[in-house]
């Protein structure tokens, strides 16, 4: 059986009927907490789990600039659990970073870095 579908410019696209299975994945944008920070890695703490060896797009503001890149899942446990909150510890690998991104990754770890040694005084 076919249907179709509007586009944009008001013509119809055809669609086919999928007898069986097919499945797909959204990417939904959730937050997470970065707990720990490397040129290549991180640390993050979330409310869900995420599995194993999979890949995101992850958005991480950098003090006064922003990057999108992709990360893996290379570990993930529990680490808490507060009433009906579950809380998970997870360790993400930096994958395919650009030149640019790297860069912005490491200017602000040396940010930070020099404002806790500037606190330290």
């Amino acid at each position: 059986m076919l249907y179709s579908c509007p586009v944009e410019d008001k013509r119809d696209a055809e669609r086919v009927v999928i007898l069986g299975e097919l499945q797909a994945e959204v990417m939904v944008f959730e937050p997470m907490l970065i707990r720990e920070i490397g040129s290549a890695c991180a640390t993050v703490e979330t409310r869900f789990p995420l599995h194993l060896n999979s890949l995101h797009d992850v958005r991480l503001p950098l003090g006064s600039k922003s990057v999108i890149l992709k990360a893996r899942v290379v570990h993930s446990r529990i680490s808490d659990v507060d009433q009906d909150i579950v809380t998970y510890r997870t360790g993400l690998e930096f994958v395919e970073l650009s030149g640019r991104v790297t860069d912005v990754i490491e200017q602000f770890l040396d940010e930070v870095k020099a404002n806790r040694s500037i606190g330290a005084k």
